[in-house]
């Protein structure tokens, strides 16, 4: 602000400062500019000395510069998917602009540029006179000048952390605006001095070409765009090569003041004090801005940069802006925005690019995404994700009434780890809403947390794989004989029982069997696994998750030994429970999908990631940390467990629907949790899909919901088979390798008698010794009742986990004595005392007694038989 009242006293310091400050700014620029001259005086001399003094090593940092992310297409050729920036710049190299945007700038701004030594002189002198008399005028500056303040202005700027808040950030930017612009008084002058300062020793360092550029690169053209590239772009739809005249003219007027003169804008830019009265936009034809481009091309004409005919043709034309309003985050990738959210999430949360990029989540690392120029290249494949978000088109809908419906799906290649593909059923948007109501959310729901605000999903019978790698990690075999008869388990963590306190049901309430868990994972049969998890240790199951990879959605661990609880006292994690088999815990579709992409791969796990090369603002490649690929499994399990599995994807088996049929080996697994949640996870060697249909929020029963004539939960069949499909189109497979025999086996163990137990102890008995029980029906005999007086079958080598049927004594029953060789009268008293009925059978000719020899009876002797019941008595006579 221009000082009002002034004393005589500061007049005549302001008028001696002008004077001295104009003599040591004009031997300044004597000396710097024209070095030939002979400069004689102390006054000159120590004013020299003055300017030496000022700092002369400007670092010119690169600009602030968009980062943006590729995806390949179907050749293999990066483009773009998606970009984020704090300033719109795209740089460019002296080569790349239209010769007369050149003329149009140097004519209107520094028509001297390349004859003198970075410095106007005139427009130097009239900054100092204004600033000592208290005016704002920022004086005449060369382009060389208006280079470094530029410089200085872009490193304030950057030096603004975007994670301040909005209204925080607005007033450091102004701040650092003023003051490399606007400042007056002694700071101004300063200001001024080591601008020239700096813009001399530029002069010596660079090229004026380069010095043309870097300022072209850096200048702000209204808003957030900055540069010429990024100007021309945006304002007339073309690059900064093919730019016209009349382009070049309206672009070259817009530097003296971006905001002022801006084309993109409906409303007003130039008002007067009152804010009244303003004008500059489309209703005037750009009133301000026109009368600035007459002006350039006017000094155009002057300078013999353009004929009077040229000057006429362009000056006439109506400024005719072609907006193109600049991509800006992940809503620019169309079906490709959730997968670009997870490789943005990546950028600022992932550890593992703390080395690259500053510590995760660090407003260093924000720097980096929005300012640091980066180059990301992805691993999306697109093919195999225009077939996904085809299907994804053809068998779901953003919203159906009454749920928060939601699908995803995903694929990753086993031999690598990387992300091939992404979509969902969603539209992708950043502001916060009702999804089930407008289908839109950014959550990125194949995710955790840490990679796109999902918590992930109750995977189901997903799960059961873990049930299944421990009990052959265990040497169980896979033709092991279980009873997977519908009851209440009893589950062990270490020494710590844990008894299910609910029942369980199975898939479309099929009854429980004794069965293998060849048989339990092909029908996933939940009272089977629940059987084959007793014999095991809960805690272990879990720890084999945990082992391959796998973690809850929230980013907490998968097998937590204790509850743990959210601080308004809610359960977050219930600690190991018996359901945790199959599958309640709510885990990322893409962990899961790791996982089996991890058995196809015979047992090795490549942490799956979306990111395959960054590279900097200059091209060079930055050193990303390599990708782990661990053994989580044996190779034997492996092949094992994917023999098992194999039997899920075939005829008869839970996913047999989702199988394309086209002769590849698959595995897979399908999952539903308490109707509101269904899962699909299936690979070839080559190629695993994650799939996951339900509700994002809420517990509806989704069998009762259709969309597009597709039951919800079948959604997930139709989707795994038209992408599998594809997978294995363009990827192809090999054969899985043979599973190990000692892993198929049945097994052999010593079966005890349990004859005279009661039959609590003859069933603990057996369970001890690793059999199933099933008792039968009360059989006469001696022994008291509840004692076990019949097994079948009965003592010795039998195959392990067999079902062993135990019969307790009615106790009614007697032990037939041995009548055998005695004479008929005999053995008929015996029989009676022992509380049975004698009755004659087939006589034998032969040495016996005249009245009958007993050859045999039935019931056999020492067999037992109802009290009361007729043993029949076949012998021998001579005449029969």
């Amino acid at each position: 602000m221009p000082q009002t009242k002034r004393t005589l006293t500061g007049v005549l310091s302001g008028l001696a400062g002008l004077v001295g400050l104009s003599v040591v700014a004009g031997v300044l620029v004597t000396a710097t500019v024209t070095p030939v001259f002979a400069v004689t005086g102390a006054a000159a001399t120590q004013s020299i000395d003055l300017f030496e003094n000022l700092p002369s090593n400007l670092t010119v940092d690169r600009p602030m510069q968009p980062t943006t992310i590729y995806a390949n297409d179907a050749n293999g050729q990066p483009q773009v998917m998606a970009r984020f920036f704090d300033q719109n710049r795209i740089p460019v190299t002296f080569d790349q602009v239209a010769p007369v945007l050149y003329d149009a700038l140097l004519s209107s701004e520094d028509k001297n540029f390349y004859s003198h030594g970075g410095i106007d002189i005139v427009g130097t002198l009239k900054a100092v006179v204004g600033n000592v008399s208290g005016s704002a005028s920022n004086g005449g500056s060369s382009i060389s000048q208006q280079y470094v303040k530029n410089v200085l202005l872009q490193e304030c700027e950057q030096s603004v952390p975007l994670s301040d808040a909005q209204a925080t950030r607005d007033a450091k930017l102004n701040k650092c605006w003023q003051d490399a612009a606007t400042t007056v008084g002694s700071a101004g002058i300063a200001r001024k001095l080591q601008e020239i300062r700096y813009a001399t020793a530029i002069e010596k360092k660079y090229s004026k070409n380069d010095i043309l550029i870097g300022y072209l690169n850096l200048a702000n053209f209204g808003g957030t765009t900055y540069g010429i590239e990024a100007a021309a772009n945006r304002y007339f739809g073309v690059s900064a090569a093919n730019l016209s005249l009349a382009q070049a003219a309206t672009l070259a007027g817009m530097v003296q003041n971006p905001n002022a003169f801006r084309i993109d804008l409906q409303d007003p830019t130039i008002c007067d004090s009152s804010g009244k009265n303003c004008e500059n936009s489309p209703k005037d034809g750009f009133k301000d801005t026109l009368v600035r481009r007459h002006y350039v091309l006017s000094r155009m004409l002057a300078n013999g940069k353009i004929t009077q005919a040229q000057f006429d043709e362009a000056d006439k034309q109506p400024i005719t802006p072609n907006i193109q309003t600049p991509s800006q985050g992940c809503a620019a990738a169309a079906g490709n925005a959730y997968f670009c959210q997870y490789v943005k999430e990546t950028l600022f949360t992932d550890p593992s690019l703390d080395s690259v990029l500053g510590t995760a989540g660090s407003a260093a690392r924000q720097d980096k995404l929005y300012r640091g120029g980066l180059n990301v290249y992805t691993s999306l494949s697109a093919p195999l994700q225009g077939t996904v978000l085809q299907a994804m088109a053809d068998n779901t809908t953003p919203t159906i009434p009454g749920i928060a419906f939601g699908a995803a799906a995903t694929n990753i290649e086993a031999s690598t780890g990387r992300i091939l593909t992404m979509a969902q059923n969603t539209t992708f948007s950043e502001e916060a809403g009702d999804v089930a109501a407008t289908g839109q959310t950014s959550l990125v729901y194949a995710a955790d947390y840490a990679h796109g605000g999902s918590t992930g999903f109750a995977v189901g019978s997903t799960y059961k794989v873990f049930t299944l790698l421990d009990w052959l990690e265990k040497g169980h075999s896979l033709n092991e004989r279980v009873d997977g008869n519908l009851r209440r388990q009893t589950m062990h963590c270490g020494t710590k029982s844990i008894p299910m306190t609910s029942d369980v049901q199975n898939f479309q309430n099929a009854r429980g069997y004794v069965g293998t868990p060849m048989e339990f994972t092909a029908a996933s049969l939940n009272s089977g696994f629940l059987a084959m998890a007793a014999k095991l240790d809960l805690c272990e199951i879990n720890d084999v998750a945990a082992r391959v990879g796998v973690h809850l959605g929230s980013m907490d661990p998968v097998n937590s030994r204790v509850a743990t609880y959210y601080p308004d006292g809610t359960v977050k994690d219930p600690g190991p429970q018996p359901f945790d088999v199959l599958g309640s815990k709510a885990i990322a579709p893409l962990d899961m999908a790791s996982v089996y992409a991890a058995i196809g791969n015979k047992g090795v796990r490549c942490d799956p990631h979306a990111i395959d090369k960054i590279t900097g603002p200059d091209g060079s490649e930055l050193k990303l940390p390599p990708t782990t690929c661990t053994q989580v499994i044996q190779p034997d399990i492996a092949a094992t467990a994917a023999y098992a599995l194999q039997g899920v994807m075939t005829r008869g088996g839970t996913g047999s629907q989702a199988n394309p049929g086209d002769g590849t080996e698959l595995i897979g697994k399908t999952g539903t949790n308490n109707n509101d949640q269904t899962m699909l996870m299936m690979s070839s060697t080559k190629i695993a899909t994650g799939i996951w249909v339900g509700q994002s929020t809420g517990l509806a029963n989704i069998y009762e919901f259709y969309t597009k004539d597709n039951n919800v939960p079948n959604i997930r069949y139709y989707l795994g088979k038209a992408i599998q499909g594809e997978a294995d189109s363009l990827y192809g497979s090999d054969a899985f390798p043979p599973p190990v025999q000692s892993l198929l086996k049945q097994s052999y163990s010593n079966l005890p008698s349990v004859i005279g137990q009661t039959v609590d102890q003859a069933t603990q008995t057996l369970e001890g010794a690793g059999f199933s029980v099933s008792v039968g029906a009360a059989v006469p005999s001696n022994l008291p009742t509840d004692q076990v007086a019949a097994q079948d079958p009965g003592p010795g080598q039998v195959v392990t986990g067999s079902t062993i049927t135990i019969s307790p004594s009615n106790g009614q029953g007697s032990t037939v004595p041995n009548v055998v060789g005695m004479i008929m009268a005999d053995a008929a008293s015996a029989l009676q005392k022992a509380g049975f009925q004698a009755a004659k059978g087939t006589c034998t000719p032969g040495n016996g007694d005249d009245t009958g020899t007993v050859s045999a009876s039935s019931p056999a002797a020492n067999t037992v038989a109802p009290k009361g019941s007729t043993v029949t008595l076949n012998y021998v006579k001579k005449n029969c």
